[in-house]
């Protein structure tokens, strides 16, 4: 089980990507996450990014349902061999192998977050405020099985006090809490979007208990609108947490990264 679970957690940033939503707030130098992409595999520390509130607004053009074909074309080990994670060295027989699964995004009910009185309940939409996210439910279990098949994960949820905690529920009872804590996004034209969130990995069992922390920065980019097409640069990294025996090795550098490209292609 243990080697499903990792190669969950590889994936599962493509799941935050496509399903976890926070406040969209410009980045305080624009075009910095671009050109952090541009750097890969040469990254130092994490972004500086904003504390997560509230929901992600994705573009007017990724609205619908659509077909992805996520394929890891690049890791890097950048502390190796002094430090690397567990699994690093399986994930490269995943290189060059796509995934295939379909997600959706459309307009949804804005959760109303400390903000008084107001005339739109809780789960309601407000005709001023209706904006574009991810189904996140559906888009995690959509990847869930594609990867791991039907029998793996029970569940995937997401706490209705905050859009910001995910939770996968495995068949034996282990399950992976997924907290997103800092997040920002750039538009750098109508037909690019790009986010970054980082999120804390809690995955527990009767036998254990793994922590680590996770960056997630991707550019989408509107390829065609006839037919509609999306094309993505995504980089996921892996950062140790303070219990880890090796965290002073690593410090605030990323021990593992892993770049995927994503395709989009609508569904009618």
């Amino acid at each position: 089980m243990r080697s499903s679970v990792r190669l969950w957690t590889l994936l599962f940033g493509v799941v935050l990507a496509l399903g976890l939503n926070g406040l969209l707030i410009p980045s305080a130098n624009a075009g910095a996450l671009q050109t952090r992409l541009e750097q890969f595999p040469h990254w130092i520390s994490p972004p500086i990014l904003t504390p997560a509130k509230g929901d992600l607004y994705y573009p007017n053009w990724m609205s619908g349902t659509w077909q992805v074909r996520s394929t890891l074309v690049d890791l890097a080990a950048p502390l190796a061999p002094r430090v690397i994670t567990p699994g690093f060295e399986a994930s490269q027989k995943l290189l060059q192998k796509p995934v295939t699964f379909v997600v959706r995004f459309g307009p949804a009910p804005v959760i109303l977050e400390s903000v008084g009185r107001s005339p739109f309940p809780v789960g309601t939409i407000s005709p001023s405020k209706t904006q574009i996210v991810a189904d996140r439910t559906y888009n995690g279990m959509s990847l869930a099985t594609a990867l791991l098949g039907q029998d793996v994960v029970q569940s995937i949820k997401i706490d209705p006090r905050s859009p910001n905690r995910q939770i996968a529920l495995f068949q034996n009872g282990q399950r992976l809490v997924t907290q997103i804590s800092d997040r920002g996004a750039e538009t750098p034209s109508d037909s690019e979007f790009v986010s970054s969130e980082l999120y804390q990995q809690f995955f527990s069992s009767e036998a254990q208990v793994y922590l680590n922390q996770v960056e997630n920065t991707i550019a989408y980019h509107l390829k065609s609108i006839d037919p509609p097409s999306i094309e993505a640069d995504q980089v996921t990294a892996i950062y140790l947490s303070p219990q880890d025996p090796d965290y002073f090795k690593a410090k605030a550098q990323p021990v593992t990264l892993y770049r995927y490209r994503l395709q989009f292609e609508k569904k009618n």
